[in-house]
């Protein structure tokens, strides 16, 4: 017994109840060294060596190959003593926050809410099921007024316009067509005058009895030809001028004419199924769809007025339009055609300076825009 005192008095660290040394700061610091040592060194061994007040004898602890989880340990399970709490402090990178104050800090600050993403196939199959329901409404409602049963809108005064563009557009085509004829045989008949006056003329030159008889005819072919494409020019002017009155501006009023009358039959197939709602029972499933009904008739409704007001305005401004240009084009066409069967050379050139027209002379090419400047 008395040669076990000694060691004992060397080998036992008092400790409290939480497991902290009580006799010395120096044990604890060894303790927290050991837990904290990291887990890869593969240390098969380590000591820790601790010095008592009233002895000079040392405690050595021997540990084995560390076997456990590799992962340290969570900080709120250690709870380090003062001595080594003092120099964790001094390194800062080395502080391990824990979880919970992570989770806090992400959870604190402005909550930003995004937007609804919208999914662009619902979004197209929306657009195609609206599509379906008109298409369908609208031959429903063009089936049942040619079969006498449904109702249509009629502005007749409007109709009665349209009808009359319609019917002027299908004359100034056959004008156009015919003009366009008489112009390909006009050139035709210009060719072959230019070709008999060279004849004329080559033949005068071999003839000696008959060269003034063959260069009479030759100077008559030659001036005919002349004032032949002078016709020709002011005739090709006044096509151009129709084929633009006729294929452009008339064309654009019948498309917005078009689209009136596509509008009229929306607006009468949604009258048709508001009145049909309308006859029908009201209970808590059939308000709904007449408030949406009417809202769609309204709709509708009010493209209808435009439409008509924008048909009714281009009518107005086509009128005016028409006779300006038909009028000037018109006297174009008489003064030229009177002066070239009247022989009359400078009146028919008279007319094109009148008109500003410029003919292009056969076998020249057109300036350049250098030559132009």
């Amino acid at each position: 017994m008395a040669q076990e005192s000694p060691k004992n008095s060397a080998a036992e660290i008092p400790v409290t109840s939480n497991g902290e040394v009580e006799d010395s700061h120096e044990h604890g610091f060894n303790r927290d060294l050991k837990r904290s040592l990291p887990a890869g060194l593969g240390l098969s061994e380590t000591q820790i060596t601790s010095h008592g007040f009233d002895s000079t004898k040392e405690g050595v602890i021997e540990a084995g190959a560390f076997q456990g989880s590799p992962a340290p340990p969570l900080p709120s399970v250690m709870s380090p003593s003062r001595v080594a709490a003092s120099r964790l402090a001094q390194q800062g990178s080395d502080l391990i926050v824990p979880a919970g104050s992570q989770r806090a800090q992400t959870k604190s600050g402005p909550v930003i809410l995004a937007d609804e993403i919208k999914n662009p196939a619902m979004e197209k199959l929306e657009l195609v099921r609206k599509w379906s329901l008109n298409t369908y409404k609208c031959t429903r409602q063009i089936i049942s007024e040619k079969l006498g049963r449904g109702s249509r809108t009629v502005d007749l005064e409007l109709e009665a316009q349209i009808d009359i563009l319609r019917d002027n557009k299908k004359k100034y085509e056959n004008i156009l067509r015919l003009a366009q004829t008489l112009s390909t045989q006009l050139f035709q008949m210009v060719h072959t005058q230019r070709q008999l006056g060279d004849a004329f003329a080559d033949l005068s030159l071999k003839s000696l009895e008959l060269h003034e008889e063959f260069g009479y005819n030759a100077d008559t072919q030659k001036l005919l030809a002349k004032n032949g494409e002078t016709l020709l020019g002011a005739i090709n002017f006044f096509i151009a001028s129709v084929n633009t009155l006729v294929n452009k501006t008339i064309e654009d009023t019948l498309m917005t004419v078009k689209q009136y009358e596509s509008a009229r039959i929306e607006y009468d197939a949604y009258r048709t199924d508001l009145e049909e709602l309308n006859l029908g029972p009201r209970d808590a499933n059939t308000l709904p769809k007449i408030e949406q009904s009417q809202h769609l008739f309204q709709a509708h409704k009010e493209k209808y007025d435009k439409m008509r007001n924008d048909v009714s305005i281009k009518l107005k401004f086509l009128e005016e339009n028409k006779v300006k240009v038909l009028h000037n084009q018109l006297v174009l066409f008489h003064n030229a055609i009177a002066a070239y069967f009247a022989g009359n050379q400078k009146q028919l050139e008279q007319t094109l300076k009148q008109f500003h027209i410029k003919l292009k002379t056969p076998g020249v090419d057109a300036p350049s825009w250098l030559e132009e400047q």
